[in-house]
């Protein structure tokens, strides 16, 4: 337990001195940000026996989302979601950071508490016991103060979250260009391929745009005659939303701004039952082949967000339903009845990098190199996804540091697919945070398709996912 004059009062932590790191800043990795990314990163680099700064503003700078000054701190859920390693990409994911000897994983399953199939913990021994790990690594030195610049030289790994400092974004959005920072963070829902009804959905761009075939048909297309449609909107103004956190609201003093385009269906609705028929539910320009004859009333498109067409994003979709309303309400769209959603929709204030433009293959700020950036920054959504981002940013980096090299590990892997998705597989034009799930694996050959098949295709997934994480493990075990 780290103590404050002799005591130990809840979710508080001993203020390290300021350090003066400048004169060895080659000799050492700065890890900005002691979240779940920060910590793993930290963590994995000072295994591999490299000397680390963690630099945390917290508690000297609060956040309105935080309680406390404790490296690993879970401001939202107290679960890392399914710890199912064979059915489930987010239960692999765990699977591949224990296998790795990841610091988040040992902690969650030293703090578990009953929830089934899921992982959950004790948030508050979660983050005292992840503190307490690294501040007894001889190898590590936490520093406290906020960091507002992006620094000339040395090894960097930033994981501030989406709740970077106002200063640090703007160094971040100096640097990258504003546009390429998002401080509103407008998600869609995003639909499993397999699990929508093509006998009622069928694919067409809007008059046929396009030179080539596959982007005349580049959009998925769900059409609604009146009745459905007005029973959508009911269904979509009755709905329970979500309340914003102080400061998001749009009647506060300085409210944090939609992005234009970006309202969320909901406040469309409200400014008129007819507005979304007019705006992403526009019928124009579109034949349905299955009823040619017949003109759709609205009709909701659905976009690929992968290049493996495995996933599919509601168009204009951004919502502030809770989640539990939001399947039923979008499950009344045709087509979608019996859709599995790899991610629900959201809008909320958040910060996070344009990462398929910005940074490399193994998360380096293309403009200077000596930096990486991992967890929620660089466009993955979730305590587990953060870490795993954290746990590459930190043997890479180390890696480096110690005068070798390390491949980003192969796309079969849930950390190799999500990295490859967030660095270049994803669109950048519609680039959005993400989980991990199976749809951001390449495909296994010669298994059935569709939900029937699914038990046996995750299992592979899975099957061959382990294989190829011990194999890229293992080089890195006789090197240690």
């Amino acid at each position: 337990m780290i103590s404050v004059n002799g005591a130990h009062p809840p979710g508080h932590i001993a203020c390290a001195p300021a350090l003066s790191y400048m004169p060895d800043m080659t000799q050492r990795l700065h890890i900005v940000g002691g979240g779940m990314a920060g910590s793993e990163a930290a963590w994995q680099a000072a295994n591999l026996g490299v000397s680390v700064v963690i630099h945390e503003m917290r508690p000297k700078v609060a956040t309105f989302a935080h309680r406390t000054g404790l490296l690993g701190e879970m401001v939202c859920s107290n679960s890392f979601r399914s710890d199912d390693s064979e059915q489930n990409a987010v239960g692999l994911l765990h699977w591949e950071m224990r296998a790795a000897n990841g610091l988040i994983m040992q902690t969650a399953d030293k703090h578990r508490l009953p929830a089934g199939g899921a992982l959950a913990v004790d948030r508050d021994h979660f983050a005292q016991s992840v503190t307490d790990a690294l501040m007894a690594h001889p190898n590590i030195t936490v520093q406290y103060g906020e960091i507002t610049a992006l620094p000339d030289d040395g090894h960097w790994i930033f994981a501030t979250g989406p709740l970077t400092s106002a200063a640090l974004g703007q160094a971040i959005a100096a640097e990258t260009g504003a546009e390429a920072l998002a401080f509103f963070d407008a998600i869609a829902p995003i639909v499993y391929f397999d699990s929508i009804d093509m006998s009622k959905a069928w694919m067409q761009s809007r008059y046929d745009k396009g030179e080539t075939e596959e982007e005349r048909t580049a959009y998925l297309n769900c059409p609604m005659d009146r009745d459905q449609y007005e029973a959508f909107i009911d269904a979509l103004l009755a709905a329970d939303k979500t309340e914003f956190h102080e400061g998001e609201e749009t009647s506060s003093p300085n409210p944090t701004p939609y992005f234009d385009g970006c309202l969320p269906i909901e406040v469309m609705a409200e400014r008129g039952r007819e507005t979304l028929r007019f705006g992403p539910m526009k019928p124009v320009g579109l034949t349905n082949p299955h009823q040619p004859d017949v003109k759709a009333h609205a009709v909701v498109q659905l976009r690929r967000d992968n290049k493996l067409g495995t996933l599919y994003n509601i168009v204009g979709f951004q919502t502030k339903m809770k989640y539990g309303a939001q399947t039923g309400v979008f499950k009344r769209i045709p087509g979608l009845e019996n859709a599995d959603f790899a991610r629900l929709g959201g809008i909320h204030r958040n910060t996070f990098l344009n990462a398929p433009t910005l940074l490399t293959a193994d998360m380096r700020l293309k403009s200077r190199l000596h930096i990486r950036f991992a967890g929620q920054i660089t466009g993955v959504e979730g305590y587990v996804e953060s870490a795993a981002m954290g746990l590459l940013a930190g043997r890479m980096a180390a890696r480096e540091m110690l005068g070798g090299t390390l491949d980003v590990p192969p796309p079969t892997t849930a950390m190799g697919a999500l990295i490859t998705h967030i660095t270049g597989g994803a669109d950048a034009r519609t680039f959005q945070p993400m989980n991990v799930n199976f749809g951001l694996f390449p495909p296994v050959t010669g298994l059935k398709g569709g939900r029937r098949g699914r038990k046996d295709r995750y299992k592979a997934y899975t099957d061959r996912a382990k294989a190829d994480w011990q194999d890229w493990l293992a080089p890195q075990a006789r090197a240690a």
